[in-house]
């Protein structure tokens, strides 16, 4: 199963049977409203605190998942998934509430393909027949946390991007239909001496490019092989400065098949400046709208690289430089 160094090759290629998807009122206005299960029309999602709404966001997500799938919640073995807020505290409360064994994962806006990723080799091992895996983010909570209450209303610089509300759940089987986990290529940390919090997409474009010249090196595939290589949330600024390397490496990947999570979820005119963020961005992205385009014959193979700035608001203060990963994983659909 072991390719290369850091790459993983399933061979029994786990299912996602099912996935779930809930969003916030930005969300709900932005470019891929009609693949998300549930949306909310307000941030509070009817609790007294953001951090809770955000709890809330997990457990709907999973719900929905394990409804979709036909299954009852004691019949998944495993929940492995995290967030941006101190201790995961709101995936870990929404497993309370789920009552399922429960892994906490932190890789950051990473976490959505760490989760994946580790989901997949666990029951190409015959580790679990049912297990669910997610991602989450609430706009107001990591903002509060990361930088300032919304209620400050700082201005910001246009490299900063717009943290997703909303959570991203698979429901992952050793047998079933629907998109298949393939492969996956498990990051390093790349630190490139940023230190900018508001310009996460430059500081993880480099990890980016180092996993998935990885993954294609392990592999031993052409860029061509996928039908999209999408990131999680680069934004405009990260997206350009790993197309740059890759130009400068002479890996030819083809601009319109390099895509990114964070540029796709909001339409033109919200005020997002460099794009979107958050471990709710790529899960949401792909476990509503690429999976559905996917079932709809759209693409057959993606190559889904999250990617996550390893830093804390204490690290920032102590004046450290951001490191930052990338995972990447295979799903293929609709053939061999």
């Amino acid at each position: 199963m072991l390719t290369g160094h850091r790459t993983w090759v399933f061979d029994q290629k786990p299912v996602i049977i099912s996935t779930g998807t809930v969003g916030g009122p930005f969300e709900a206005k932005g470019a891929l409203a009609n693949d998300f299960d549930l949306l909310h029309s307000d941030l509070w999602l009817k609790q007294d605190s953001y951090e809770k709404a955000h709890k809330v966001l997990v457990e709907e997500a999973s719900q929905k998942a394990i409804e979709k799938a036909g299954l009852q919640k004691e019949q998944v073995q495993f929940f492995l998934g995290g967030d941006l807020i101190n201790q995961m505290t709101p995936t870990s409360f929404a497993c309370r509430t789920l009552g399922t064994p429960y892994l906490g994962l932190f890789g950051a806006c990473s976490t959505s393909m760490e989760g994946l990723a580790l989901g997949a080799y666990l029951v190409n091992t015959k580790g679990a027949n049912y297990l669910l895996t997610g991602a989450s983010s609430h706009n107001t909570a990591v903002e509060k946390q990361f930088r300032y209450p919304t209620e400050y209303g700082g201005q910001k610089p246009p490299t900063a991007q717009w943290t997703v509300t909303g959570a991203g759940v698979a429901l992952l089987s050793d047998s079933g239909e629907g998109p298949r986990v393939t492969s996956a290529t498990i990051g390093r940390v790349i630190d490139m001496g940023m230190t900018d919090p508001f310009n996460m997409g430059g500081a993880m474009a480099p990890a980016a490019v180092d996993t998935i010249e990885a993954h294609l090196t392990e592999r031993n595939l052409d860029p061509s092989y996928y039908d999209l290589i999408v990131t999680g949330d680069l934004g405009h600024i990260g997206r350009e400065v790993s197309l740059d390397l890759f130009k400068k490496h002479g890996t030819p990947i083809r601009e319109e098949q390099y895509q990114d999570c964070g540029l796709m979820i909001y339409r033109e005119g919200q005020p997002v400046l460099s794009g979107a963020s958050g471990p709710g961005c790529s899960a949401t992205v792909v476990y509503g709208h690429l999976l559905n385009r996917m079932k709809k014959g759209e693409f057959k193979r993606i190559l889904v690289v999250a990617t996550g700035a390893l830093l804390s608001p204490l690290s920032f203060q102590q004046g450290e430089t951001i490191p930052c990963i990338a995972h990447a994983v295979s799903i293929e659909y609709g053939g061999e």
